[in-house]
């Protein structure tokens, strides 16, 4: 985090999150929480719908078989196993800039180049950074997930953290609880709840409030 005190004590000056914050009554971003398997960025990406009541869409789960399948067996993914997926998130953040609404979506968006094929003026990346051993530890203790452990020196190795070139908030996530990083989100991009939404709890991961062809979303 790139947040500096100055020492007469007032607003802490935040260039990063200075260039991504939007005037009030202007489209408020996409996020796309990314980072490392295991980095968090489900909970985070949950906790963030649930105070915003934006939607939310797990990256993961639009994963073709076949690529789970691999993750699942310890095999890394390529580039030509990654395309087909990034392109679908992109379709997914496409319908909601187009559409004029907010939303959150996780991607690990490892590389630039994956970047690249999702931003738009609209979109903001989370990247949650946190170590290697911090991480390890969080992916030994989970259960449940097709992404093994022993992928991590992999995704780490792929990794490309975001230049300041990119519209990209980046969050420390050592010593910090998923909820503490949420809030650091909010915060520093002085988000806010979209209007008419309920804005509790967390949002389902798939929902949507994009207007499907041809129509309106039920009221």
């Amino acid at each position: 985090m790139t947040v500096t005190q100055p020492p007469d004590g007032g607003t802490a000056a935040d260039p990063e999150a200075d260039r991504l914050r939007r005037e009030p009554g202007h489209q408020q971003p996409v996020l796309v929480v990314m980072g490392v398997s295991g980095s968090g960025k489900s909970t985070v990406a949950a906790l963030l719908a649930g105070q915003l009541g934006w939607d939310l869409e797990e990256g993961d789960d639009l994963h073709p078989p076949e690529n789970v399948a691999k993750m699942a067996a310890g095999t890394p993914l390529t580039d030509q196993d990654r395309w087909p997926w990034l392109e679908t998130v992109a379709s997914w953040i496409m319908e909601h800039t187009m559409a004029g609404l907010p939303g959150i979506i996780t991607c690990s968006a490892l590389k630039r180049s994956y970047r690249d094929v999702l931003r738009g003026p609209d979109v903001v990346f989370v990247y949650l950074r946190g170590s290697r051993d911090m991480i390890g530890a969080r992916m030994a203790a989970r259960v449940n997930h097709f992404m093994p452990a022993a992928l991590l020196d992999s995704q780490l190795s792929t990794l490309e953290p975001p230049g300041p070139d990119e519209q990209v908030l980046t969050v420390d996530i050592a010593g910090r609880r998923p909820a503490q990083e949420a809030a650091e989100v909010v915060q520093r991009l002085r988000l806010a709840p979209e209007p008419g939404s309920s804005a509790l709890g967390a949002s389902r991961p798939g929902t949507s409030s994009v207007p499907p062809r041809g129509g309106r979303p039920p009221g």
